[in-house]
């Protein structure tokens, strides 16, 4: 037998007589300490130091007298408890009586020694029915004698218990390095109290989902939305309005003037829809050859005229099936050719050219123009029908002029694009050109700021943009000379050298003063000057020489 399960003395006190001692109870000076605490003390257990030894006395009241039993003390974290906390037997019978967490205890031989009251109630068994038994005859489906046999804990388990279950987690208990038993203990009443705990993360981490797509949606959205770029209340109104109309799954309009960056709202809308997955197919109906404008649009069958693909070719409209389709100046396509969308437009059918059967197309369609289709629409440029198809929502894109404090912001966009593109450190700006640039009028509009941007970028010296890096012969802020950009207008008295240079400058204020009435619409300006729109495009291009018949 071990030492620690060996009394090592006794004494039976009657108040302060002793009545009887064994053992170390034999010694008077202990005697005489232990006759007064038992009288202070209404623990019943007592931490004793004896001649260099460590004992533990249990007090154990008989009628009017004390039975104290001298042993070995157990482990240190048990005697604490146990000695130093006055209502320890209270919390051990409060753990043994829990009605909401039961405990089974076996011993080394797989046992049932104890069984808490509640659980056996539950059981249906009288007091210490079970004890005594093998716990396999009592408890069904247990695993405390695996526990016994390996030593192993098991936590967290489901045990079924008649026709419900319960989550048990198993210990074995360890004395002297060898299993001498196990306990059981059921942590939950039944597993509806788990399920609702289930319930509750699971529904905590739907909602931290539900964040975490909404604020990568959001980033999303606004790395999109970063390609319009600008602070002003006009650039922030024209990324509200991409916002909001890009989920509505119906055609759009787009209007401005060239070079106001409508192929990039058209790239927003489409990123931001539901077909962002889908094609983007882009098609500029200026630049097609009339006759190849059917062909290119709805395809073609094998063999339908001289030089065809033998296997036939899809079309434009037929390969944006799913996605976006993009038309760019659409109020430039001939009529024949609008009557051929109008009805593709209605029956989300295409038929090829060459060909007899029809086949289904699914595809949201985006239209662009720097024209004023209504006005087109007054002149018979443009199908009336197909108007109210392709614009039921309008975006306009407001010019750079109604956004010259955007200037700053564009300019240093500019030059970070062409610093990656030619693996160059971006030149920085002076602040003075900020102010040249916003002096500007700018026909061309944001292409047209960038084209100067960026022939700026490969003129810059020392490391930094400055005023005379616009332009070939540039003027600085402040001089007489005029402005980029700005159509030439003099006075036509004075001293000049020839009489066309009088006429150069009577012609150039007539350009100028009809693009301002006009508000940059090259085709009216030529329409009511009598001149080509080359020859317009040639008389602003000797000034701000810069291709502005391109792209949106």
């Amino acid at each position: 037998m071990s030492t620690q399960n060996q009394i090592n003395g006794v004494v039976l006190l009657a108040e302060d007589k002793v009545e009887l001692a064994l053992g170390v109870g034999c010694d008077g000076a202990l005697q005489k300490w232990l006759s007064g605490e038992t009288q202070r003390a209404t623990r019943r257990l007592i931490r004793v130091d004896h001649e260099n030894q460590k004992l533990v006395a249990c007090v154990v009241p008989v009628e009017e007298k004390h039975l104290i039993l001298l042993s070995p003390q157990p482990g240190d974290a048990a005697v604490r408890f146990l000695t130093n906390v006055d209502f320890a037997y209270d919390i051990i019978e409060h753990i043994l009586t829990d009605p909401f967490e039961a405990l089974n205890i076996v011993d080394a031989e797989e046992r049932l020694v104890f069984m808490s009251p509640v659980h056996e109630r539950y059981m249906g068994l009288k007091p210490g029915e079970g004890d005594g038994k093998p716990v396999q005859s009592v408890i069904e489906n247990t695993r405390l004698h695996e526990v016994v046999r390996t030593g192993i804990a098991e936590v967290g388990q489901v045990q079924r218990f008649k026709d419900y279950q319960r989550i048990v987690s198993r210990y074995p208990i360890r004395k002297d390095g060898q299993v001498v038993g196990a306990i059981g203990r059921i942590m939950f009443k039944g597993p509806e109290q788990l399920e609702s705990l289930s319930r509750k993360v699971n529904q905590l981490e739907a909602e931290v989902a539900k964040y975490k797509k909404e604020t990568a949606r959001r980033q999303h959205d606004e790395e999109i939305l970063a390609t319009i770029v600008g602070e002003s209340a006009a650039a922030r109104e024209l990324r509200a309005e991409i916002q909001k109309i890009a989920p509505l799954d119906i055609p759009v309009l787009i209007q401005g003037q060239s070079g106001t960056g409508k192929e990039l709202v058209i790239k927003a809308l489409h990123r931001l829809s539901g077909r962002a997955k889908g094609p983007l197919v882009a098609v500029n109906a200026a630049a097609l050859p009339e006759a190849l404008v059917e062909s290119e649009l709805f395809g073609y069958a094998p063999g339908s005229f001289t030089g065809a693909d033998r296997k036939g070719r899809k079309g434009k409209f037929e390969q944006a099936d799913n996605g976006t389709m993009f038309l760019d100046e659409i109020g430039d396509m001939p009529l024949e050719v609008q009557a051929k969308l109008l009805r593709v437009l209605q029956d989300k059918n295409v038929e090829r050219i060459g060909d007899t059967r029809t086949r289904p197309v699914d595809f949201r369609l985006c239209c662009a123009t720097n024209h004023d289709l209504e006005d087109f629409v007054e002149n018979g440029k443009f199908r009336l029908d197909l108007f109210y198809r392709v614009s039921p929502i309008s975006i306009r894109v407001p010019s750079l002029q109604e956004r010259l404090e955007d200037i700053p912001l564009l300019v240093n966009y500019f030059l970070k694009q062409l610093s990656a593109q030619y693996d160059k450190e971006a030149p920085g700006v002076v602040p003075d050109v900020y102010d040249y640039l916003m002096e500007q009028r700018w026909p061309g509009n944001i292409r047209q700021l960038q084209h100067e941007v960026e022939r700026a970028f490969h003129f810059a010296e020392d490391g930094r943009i400055e005023v005379r890096d616009f332009g070939h012969s540039a003027p600085q802020v402040g001089s007489d000379a005029e402005p980029l950009g700005r159509v030439h207008v003099y006075d036509v008295g004075g001293d000049t050298t020839t009489l066309k240079d009088q006429l150069d400058k009577v012609e150039d204020r007539l350009i100028a003063e009809a693009m301002e009435r006009y508000k940059g619409n090259k085709k009216r300006v030529a329409e009511q000057l009598g001149i080509s729109r080359s020859y317009l495009y040639k008389k602003l291009m000797l000034v701000s020489p810069h291709d502005e018949d391109t792209g949106t």
